[in-house]
This record gives structure tokens, C-alpha cells and sequence, in this order.
């Protein structure tokens, strides 16, 4: 098959892409962790992978090393299902490593090693393959790739390139804001990155904090009228304990209650939830139904160890979502 022959996907997604060492025991700090388990990660193919385990035709943009660790990460993606053919290495950057801690049900710190510079950055508009993001039925990507260039100006020349509000077309801004990506830290700084990011998307996720970058508003209801004013069709407010907000430009709104479930590490359930919110736009299905289902696909995979490896598949979600306990992690194969 040439390069660029393919159906339309279901889902590219663009981003970040790493490796995730996660301590096999809980409530052990990190100078005493012995035994880790290794993970895809990153939040774009986290994404990417949620939505290939609930049936979608998934591809992921981003870069890794040319380096063992990219290597498994092509793995990695293939096992999932997501197409790699847009994941290419950078010579001399190393792949990005995350170490977590986790003290559940609310304490997770991560610790990126991301220097000199993470090869996802090195994203570069003329390598995009523009036909396949401006025909792909949605487009995702992240705050994380306004942080430096030449990532920045490829996200946004990505984002042009979609035609927001086009032909009933989904364009997803995940506003994803980490600091420590930023040279200072400084949200008055990545929030002008971010208006020019909404105006070019039909919908918005983030949580409250992250709204706040983007829009200066925390109160949930405020936010989401900030992220509609501020281009998008659909602004979804992640509300941590007390569930989440959707509320879209037709008046419609909806407002659901997280679903109970014994965290063992919350670090994947934004993306699990990401995963079945494109998962369900695609079908069409009610705005409250919608995001309930993400939000039961997120509480699965906040009950596992893991991020990627984690991601529920149909029946699972659909379990929770009738009442049944939450599944416990398949074993690998």
C-alpha cells in the first residue's frame, strides 16, 4: 500500500509519547522503590490507545529516540493497535522517561526526564501529513505541544489545517498544562498559545486547574462558558471527586457524578476518559451518556496499576455503566 492510502481515521491523536516506570507496590517513596513495571505513556498515545481498545482505527503523531526505549515503544503501539507510521526518532535526543510514586488514592508525583529536550517537541510542520489530520473523523492534541517550538507552531499549523467547525469534523484540544514544561512556569505566558489553539478546536478538556490557564476562570460553570466564548463547540470541566461538566454551545448541558471505585492510581484515568469521549462523539450519543461512559472508563482504569496497559475494552465499561463492579485488569498475554 503507497504511504499516503488509507481510509480516513477514527482518531489521530498528536503528542506526547514515553516510557512509564511505575513502582509494582503502592505506598513505597521512590528512593525505596526496588521493582518497577514499564509502560507506554504519554498522555497523546495513552489516548490513542484507549480508543483503539474500544474498537477505533487510532494513529498517533509524535517522535521517541532512535534508541531501545523507542524501539519498545513501536512495540508497544503495533501490540495496542495504533498505526506508528507518524512516530519517527530523533537522532540525538534520548526517549522521555516518567517515574511515578503512588500513595492512593490521591497522591501521584511524577518525575519527567525530558533533557535536553524531548524528541516530541521536534515535531516539524513539514513533515505532517496534512491530508491524513484534516481527513481523520477526529483530531486530538494537547497543551503540551505549545511549550516549545518548533512543537508549538507545528500544533497550531495542524490545528489551521483541520478547519475548525468544518464539515461536522471533531477537533480536540486537551488543555493538558504542565509547568515543568514550560521554561518558567508562568500560565500568563502559555495562556495567548492557548486562545489561538481554541479558536482553531471544537472541543475542550481539561480540569479545573487547567482551565484556569487557559481561561483565567475556576469555577466549573465560568470555565466552560469561557471555553465556548473562546471558539470551541463543547467544553468539557473535569471536576476531579465531584464528576464532570459538559456544556455545549446549543444550550445543552450535562453534569454527572464520578463513579465510585478504589483508586490505585488516578495517573490514566484522564486519558481513559479522553479515549471513550472520542469514543462516544464518534457515535453520536447524547451529551449525558457521553460522559458518563467516559467517566466509567476513566474510574476502571484509576482501580489498575497502569496507564496504557490498563485501557478498558467495550464490555468493561459497559459493566460499570450497569451497576456491575468494576473488572479487574486482564492478566498480560
Amino acid at each position: 500500500m503507497p504511504p499516503n492510502s488509507y481510509e480516513p481515521y477514527d482518531l489521530i491523536a498528536m503528542g506526547r509519547i514515553g516510557v512509564d516506570l511505575y513502582p509494582l507496590r503502592a505506598g513505597v517513596p521512590l528512593a525505596r522503590v526496588e521493582t518497577f513495571g514499564r509502560f507506554l505513556g504519554g498522555s497523546a498515545a495513552n489516548v490513542a490507545v484507549a480508543a483503539a481498545r474500544l474498537g477505533r482505527r487510532t494513529a498517533l503523531v509524535s517522535r521517541t529516540g532512535n534508541d531501545p526505549f523507542g524501539d519498545y515503544l513501536h512495540h508497544q503501539l503495533r501490540e495496542f493497535g495504533v498505526d506508528d507510521r507518524w512516530v519517527t526518532g530523533v537522532a540525538d535526543l534520548p526517549t522521555p522517561v516518567t517515574f511515578c510514586e503512588i500513595f492512593p488514592p490521591d497522591d501521584f508525583p511524577l518525575y519527567f526526564y525530558r533533557r535536553p529536550k524531548a524528541p516530541d517537541l521536534e515535531l516539524r510542520t513539514e513533515e505532517l501529513d496534512l491530508d491524513a489530520i484534516r481527513s481523520a473523523r477526529i483530531f486530538w492534541t494537547t497543551g503540551t505541544g505549545l511549550c516549545e517550538e518548533p512543537s508549538r507552531s507545528t500544533t497550531l499549523a495542524a490545528l489551521e489545517a483541520r478547519g475548525a467547525h468544518d464539515a461536522g469534523r471533531v477537533t480536540v484540544f486537551d488543555l493538558d498544562w504542565r509547568p515543568m514544561f514550560w521554561s518558567d512556569g508562568d500560565p500568563g505566558r502559555a495562556r495567548p498559545y492557548y486562545a489561538q489553539a481554541l479558536r482553531r478546536a471544537t472541543v475542550a478538556v481539561g480540569n479545573l486547574d487547567e482551565c484556569e490557564v487557559a481561561t483565567g476562570e475556576r469555577e466549573p460553570y465560568a470555565a466552560a462558558r469561557a471555553l465556548l466564548a473562546a471558539g470551541v463547540e463543547l467544553a468539557v470541566v473535569k471536576q476531579g471527586p465531584k464528576g464532570v461538566l459538559a456544556m455545549h454551545r446549543d444550550g445543552t448541558s450535562a453534569e454527572v457524578p464520578p463513579v465510585p471505585v478504589e483508586v490505585l492510581n488516578g495517573l490514566g484515568a484522564g486519558d481513559a476518559f479522553g479515549g471513550a469521549l472520542c469514543h462516544r462523539l464518534l457515535a453520536g450519543r447524547d451529551l449525558e451518556h457521553t460522559m458518563r461512559y467516559a467517566n466509567a472508563a476513566g474510574a476502571i482504569v484509576a482501580s489498575r496499576l497502569a496507564c496504557s496497559s490498563a485501557m478498558p475494552r467495550p464490555a468493561e465499561v459497559e459493566q460499570v455503566l450497569a451497576g456491575g463492579p468494576v473488572p479487574a485488569q486482564e492478566p498480560p498475554a
